[in-house]
C-alpha cells in the first residue's frame, strides 16, 4: 500500500494548482490524479478511516484514497495538493501527523491582501457570492469570513511547524514563484529529493483569472434559473451535450476580461493590509522571510 510522502497544504489562490502541474511534469514525482482531496479534513478525531463523511462525497474513505495512490511505479517523492489543509490545521494536523509522520509538508502563501481579493473575484466570477463586498466583510464580519481568515497564516504554520519540526515544513512565497519560476520548482523539486535540474514546461498555467463584464449575464449563464433551463431544453433537442457545453463556454468568455484589469483599490488595499498587519509581523520572524512587501498600501 502506498501512501504519500509528501503534501502541500496550502493555501488557495497561491499557485497552487500551477505548482501541482509542474509537480506531475516530473518523472520522478507521482501526484494524486484527484488534486485537493481534502482528506485529512474529511474525517473527525474520533472517527474510524473506514468511516464516510456526509459533507464530502468524493474521497471519503481510506480505501478511497489509498486507491488514488496505486499507479505509483518507481517514483520517489509521491503526494497530493489539498491547500484546505493548512486553514483547517485544528483538524487536519493531528490525523496527518497520525497517518503520515514523515511526510514532507509545502505551504505556499501570498501577500494576505492579495490573496483575499483573488479570493472575492473568483466568487464573483462563479456567481457564489451574493453576500457583502470583501470591504464589507471586513468592517462587520472579517473574523466570521473565510476569505479573510484564510490569509491569516501564522498560527497554522507555528502548529505544523512545532508539530513536524522545520525540517519536514517548508514555506514558500506565491511572489518567488511569478518572478523566478524555473528557480522556484527547482528548489521544491531538491526538496522533494528528486532531480532538481528538470525543467518543467511552464506554457500552461492553471486557472487564468477572469471577471464577468456583466454580472447579470454571468448569472444567467452559471446559475439554475427558469431562463437556462428554459434555452438548455430547447437546445438538446437539436445539439449534442458536447456544443452546448461549448457554446455556454464560449459566451462566458465572450463575458469575461481579465482580472488584472480591476486590480485592488488602494483605499481597500489599506484596510486589508491594517487588519493582516500583526500576523505578518509575527510570520516573518517564524519563517524567516522580510515580508516588508505586504505592509505597504
Amino acid at each position: 500500500m502506498k501512501l504519500p510522502n509528501f503534501l502541500i497544504i496550502g493555501v488557495q489562490k497561491a499557485g497552487t494548482s500551477s505548482i501541482y502541474g509542474y509537480l506531475r511534469q516530473h518523472p520522478q514525482v507521482y501526484m494524486s490524479p484527484i488534486k485537493e482531496t481534502n482528506f485529512w479534513t474529511n474525517i473527525s478525531k474520533d472517527s474510524q478511516l473506514n468511516e464516510t463523511s456526509s459533507q464530502h462525497k468524493r474521497i471519503t474513505t481510506f480505501e478511497q484514497y489509498t486507491q488514488l495512490f496505486e499507479g505509483v511505479q518507481d517514483e520517489i517523492a509521491i503526494g497530493e495538493a489539498s491547500p484546505n489543509y493548512l486553514f483547517h490545521y485544528q483538524s487536519s494536523l493531528e490525523l496527518i501527523h497520525q497517518h503520515l509522520p514523515n511526510a514532507k509538508l509545502i505551504a505556499i502563501i501570498r501577500d494576505p491582501s492579495e490573496r483575499a481579493y483573488s479570493d472575492y473575484l473568483m466568487h464573483i466570477r462563479d456567481a457564489k457570492y451574493g453576500g457583502k463586498t470583501l470591504v464589507e466583510q471586513l468592517k462587520t464580519s472579517s473574523q466570521t469570513s473565510y476569505t479573510l481568515l484564510k490569509g491569516l497564516y501564522y498560527q497554522p504554520l507555528k502548529h505544523f511547524i512545532d508539530k513536524f519540526g522545520s525540517e519536514q515544513v517548508k514555506v514558500y512565497l506565491y511572489e518567488d514563484l511569478c518572478q523566478a519560476p524555473i528557480q522556484f520548482m527547482q528548489g521544491m523539486y531538491e526538496f522533494l529529493g528528486v532531480d532538481p535540474t528538470f525543467y518543467p514546461d511552464m506554457s500552461y498555467k492553471a486557472q487564468q483569472g477572469k471577471l464577468p463584464k456583466n454580472q447579470a449575464v454571468n448569472n444567467l449563464l452559471r446559475t439554475d434559473n427558469p431562463i437556462r433551463t428554459a434555452a438548455a431544453n430547447t437546445l438538446k433537442m437539436f445539439l449534442p451535450l458536447e456544443i452546448r457545453q461549448n457554446i455556454r463556454n464560449q459566451l462566458l468568455e465572450v463575458n469575461s476580461i481579465d482580472k488584472k484589469q480591476v486590480p485592488l483599490s488602494a483605499e481597500d488595499r489599506k484596510l486589508l493590509v491594517n487588519y493582516y498587519r500583526d500576523d505578518i509581523l509575527k510570520l516573518q520572524d517564524l519563517i524567516n522571510r522580510d515580508l516588508s512587501a505586504w505592509l505597504k498600501y
